[in-house]
């Protein structure tokens, strides 16, 4: 992307238009006198695109040979609104930070502006979602970089900056993105890879930087290249010179997955990805020993102004700007070295600074400069800023550097300090740290985190080791982060799931390098052991379930080869472990190991009598038996977990309890029991946190139970009855901020849908639900949309592609998923099947289910699949066939009206009365089908009661 200065195109905003290339502002045509600096700043702030610009950032552009006061900036805003008039408000001051122009700019078709982008800009006050951070500072020196690199971006899909540390690639990159970010529709998202030491979790960061928010099966490249799909983006990957292969893998994937996304990665060596332009960032202008026009140089300009923004005093003197030049020069340039040097001007003075670096850098007078790595210049920077601390404070430096990423104030006190080094010490220490810029603090108003930038978490990782204090410390972090999470676990019950996220989540890296060292040789399995099982709520909520899937499992393997381990951790564990694995793709495989688990986990509580885990563990083992179809033994289970919690003081278990008692009484095709259990449970439902063991691993029972009422509802005759309360489920679960159980109830809304024939609504709920299990993503709720995507298009009429979606990937039935997912499918595959004239495989598939139904004693459902093969028989043809079908269907209406099931018995009616009416029995059919419609009290609109309501008017 071109400055809009340098292009030829004219820009439009309002009754007004620029022409760049002549240096003029027209006004409905005519053109307005304004000054050479007034035109600078107007184009400055349009080429913002709605950004706010830092005064700083205007004068730097503006007046960029020279240091102005701030009052000559104000004058040009001002002859800028008077050229405005009553339109002067496209000039927005924002209090603090600067200007903003506030108009929408038309730029015409093919227009360099335009092309770069490949997309015309968003209208000001809509810009695209980001993650990116706001800027704290202005960037000095760097505007010909920015205008390239947004140039290449707009040329080229991949686009790398290469250079040494310390010489502002991520800082550069960050400001690209800024201005890139209005013309992409789907945003411009910040992956930091700096804190990973493992390369496999490149794909599950930059997930979470996009906001995918990654769990369930591995986290690969390709997932998330698929998951992001055409989607108009900017990928910025930083740093990633330390997993530069699977940053390589992870560009490549993206870019062959969406044609319209886009990378930026800062590196210090280049990629070598398909595609990849380089762009070699190079360091800020010095002026050179014979050049005394010092001021127009970036480097002068960042020292200058970094040394003010410190409270230091630097005039204008040209003896000290020569000084200054000498330390820049000193410093090649590199902005990090720059900053640190300025931090220190005001308390050594200039001259004393620069007579500080001869000594320090003498390695690079010693032969050509450009023969030593840079990276050797940046190492001489941190060993000089290093020097200058006190010894407090570097030991204070080099033992931070066990953090990875964010740290509290506590964790670095209690971590760091030691009895030569009170805390005390340590918290007046990191403040000085951070005064210094070798720390880097962020407040969110609340709390301060503290981090250390990634070149001086290196240097200061190599000082620790040096100083043999590094395993002490990693023990420390280790124990520290274990009992952190230990207290994260018990503040479940007493904040908001929000609140808790904002105080604990920001520590995940932390508590993946204290894993790390503690499985490590020389490390400490038991604190691993003891961190790990505390530390599931944390993966759970942060949806990352398969890294929690592994760690337990590591955990587990670890106390089996004989690692010391509390019993209370081991059975949170295998509870943990158990329901971690009934979210795996492969279900049929890892529903065993789920049962092992709950079984494991609920000897533990027998033996602890620990009754909360108990009835956790009764839960896991009533989900094992449910996934295997085995009802009559879950219904024991629910009712020996319905008589433990009857003593709990929380009374949410009595509502899981009875949810639980319901689902399987519904499978065993007691309608009436199901919804009596149902519709207590929700009369006696009291708000909670959800945090309690049992219902940390599946869904809100409180969404769980309004989403059966509604299918009972529907199955009892009330279809809008049904829509409304699955709609509430929805609802509920979307303001509970419960990502599974907002797939549960979406997968169950959109079938209701279905069978109301509300094809809308249905294809709203699965819009949603594809959405969710894409962002997480969840493969069973992903198959699960793909097959109710597959009902949807049979429904509009497109048999072809709905079949094709529900028979792919076919488990079959009783292979191990849950009754409904599978059962459910059958009757509208097994129709589908026989109206493409499929029929003997529709009714191989309908007889399956019909057989496994009555072997499990699974009759929810047993009426339609009776009515649904009646259908086929029918098509089948044969001299039979009119008698056998008729069997079915009355056998279906026998089912349907044991079970209540009115809406079952309404389509049995309708599928008899039709063969009658075809019989010459018009009079039997009304019979027939008449008191069955008449028993409805609503949903009249709905589908089914259209059909049968067209042929009673047909009979008579």
């Amino acid at each position: 992307m071109e400055p809009a200065s340098a292009t030829t195109a004219s820009i439009a905003f309002g009754r007004f238009q620029v022409s760049p290339h002549r240096r003029e502002l027209l006004a409905d045509g005519q053109p307005i006198k304004l000054g050479g600096r007034a035109f600078d700043v107007l184009m400055a702030l349009i080429e913002a695109h709605g950004e706010v610009v830092g005064k700083r950032a205007l004068m730097a552009r503006v007046w960029p040979d020279r240091l102005v006061d701030e009052n000559n900036l104000q004058s040009q805003i001002a002859a800028l609104r008077a050229a405005f008039g009553a339109e002067r408000d496209l000039i927005r001051t924002v209090s603090g930070r600067g200007y903003q122009f506030t108009g929408e700019v038309r730029v015409p078709p093919g227009s360099p502006l335009e092309r770069a982008a490949g997309m015309a800009v968003q209208p000001a006050g809509t810009l695209p979602p980001t993650n990116l951070p706001a800027p704290v500072s202005e960037l000095i020196g760097r505007d010909a970089d920015v205008a390239e690199v947004v140039s290449l971006i707009g040329a080229h899909r991949l686009v790398s900056l290469t250079g040494a540390g310390g010489i502002g690639k991520t800082q550069l990159a960050l400001a690209a993105a800024r201005q890139i970010l209005p013309h992409l529709t789907e945003g411009v998202w910040l992956a930091e890879l700096s804190s990973l030491a493992d390369p496999g979790l490149v794909p599950a960061t930059i997930a979470a930087a996009v906001g995918l928010e990654l769990g369930g099966d591995e986290i690969s490249a390709e997932r998330v290249a698929q998951a992001l799909a055409d989607q108009r983006l900017l990928l910025v990957l930083d740093t990633c010179e330390h997993v530069i292969g699977a940053a390589a893998r992870m560009a490549e994937a993206l870019l062959h997955a969406s044609p319209a996304a886009h990378v930026i990665a800062t590196s210090r060596e280049p990629l070598k990805a398909e595609g990849e332009w380089i762009y070699p960032v190079p360091p800020l202008a010095v002026p050179a020993a014979e050049d005394d026009d010092f001021w127009r140089y970036g480097a002068v300009r960042l020292f200058v102004l970094r040394s003010r923004a410190c409270g230091a005093h630097v005039s204008e003197d040209r003896h000290v700007a020569a000084f200054i030049a000498t330390i820049c020069r000193r410093l090649d340039g590199i902005p990090l070295a720059i900053e640190l040097a300025a931090a220190r001007g005001g308390a050594l003075g200039i001259e004393a600074l620069a007579a500080g670096l001869d000594d320090r850098f003498r390695l690079l007078t010693g032969g050509r400069r450009m023969a030593l790595p840079r990276h050797q210049t940046l190492r001489a920077t941190l060993d000089w800023s290093y020097e200058l601390l006190s010894e407090p404070e570097r030991v204070i430096l080099r033992r931070l550097a066990i953090f990875a990423g964010f740290f509290s104030l506590d964790a670095a006190s209690t971590v760091v300090a030691s009895p030569e080094l009170p805390k005390s010490e340590v918290v007046e220490g990191l403040s000085n740290l951070v005064a210094k810029s070798l720390v880097a603090a962020e407040v969110d108003g609340r709390v301060a985190r503290y981090r250390l930038l990634d070149t001086t978490r290196a240097y200061a990782i190599e000082k620790l080791g040096e100083s043999g204090e590094g395993e002490r410390l990693a023990r420390r972090h280790a124990e520290y982060y274990r009992d952190f999470v230990e207290q994260a676990e018990a503040a479940l019950d007493a904040q908001s799931a929000v609140e808790w996220l904002d105080d604990y989540a920001s520590q995940i890296d932390n508590l993946r390098a204290a894993l790390d060292w503690a499985f490590s040789p020389h490390g400490d399995a038991a604190i691993g052991v003891a961190l790990t099982a505390a530390a599931v709520p944390l993966w759970i909520y942060l949806s990352l379930l398969d890294e929690c899937r592994s760690r337990v499992a590591r955990a587990l393997a670890a106390i089996e080869a004989g690692t010391n381990a509390d019993a209370r951790g081991e059975m949170k564990l295998h509870a943990a472990l158990g329901g971690l694995l009934m979210y795996a793709y492969d279900l049929k495989d890892a529903v065993p190991g789920a049962g092992a688990a709950w079984t494991k986990a609920f000897e533990i509580a027998e033996s602890l009598d620990d009754a909360e885990y108990r009835l956790t563990s009764l839960w896991g083992l009533w989900l094992f038996h449910v996934a295997r179809s085995e009802h009559r033994m879950a219904l024991e289970l629910a009712e020996r977990f319905c008589a433990l919690a009857a003593n709990r003081p929380d009374p949410n278990y009595r509502l899981v309890g009875d949810h639980m008692t319901a689902i399987s009484l519904h499978y065993l095709g007691d309608l009436l029991g199901a919804r009596r259990h149902l519709e207590r449970a929700l009369d006696e439902y009291v708000t909670a946190n959800y945090t309690s063991p049992v219902l940390r691993f599946q869904f809100r029972p409180h969404v769980q139970a309004r989403v059966l009422l509604a299918w009972i509802l529907w199955l009892q005759g009330f279809p809008d009855q049904a829509m409304r309360v699955a709609d509430n489920s929805v609802e509920e679960a979307r303001g509970a901020n419960h990502v599974l159980s907002l797939c549960y109830a979406l997968a169950h809304a959109c079938t209701i849908a279905l069978w109301v024939g509300d094809l809308a609504a249905a294809e709203s709920y699965l819009g949603m639900l594809v959405d969710q299990s894409a962002r997480h993503p969840l493969p069973f709720w992903a198959a699960l949309g793909r097959r109710n995507r597959g009902v949807l298009l049979i429904k509009r009429g497109d048999l072809d592609t709905g079949l094709r979606l529900l028979r792919a990937g076919d488990y079959g039935v009783g292979e191990g998923r849950v009754a409904w997912e599978t059962i459910t499918f059958c009757t509208v595959t097994g129709e589908a099947l026989g109206r493409t004239g499929q029929i003997g495989d529709g009714l191989i598939m309908v007889d399956a289910a019909i057989d496994h139904c009555e072997r499990i004693e699974e009759r929810w459902l047993f009426a339609e699949l009776l009515r649904v093969k009646g259908e086929l028989l029918l098509l089948q043809g044969g001299s039979s066939a009119a008698a056998t079908a008729e069997d079915h269907f009355r056998r279906g209406l026998d089912w349907a009206r044991q079970q209540g099931a009115l809406s079952w018995e309404l389509r049995a009616a309708t599928s008899l009365a039709q063969l009658l009416r075809d019989q010459g029995r018009p009079a039997d059919a009304m019979a027939l089908l008449q008191p069955v419609y008449d028993r409805f009290t609503e949903g009249f609109d709905t589908v089914d009661l259209r059909a049968a309501k067209a042929l009673i008017d047909a009979l008579q």
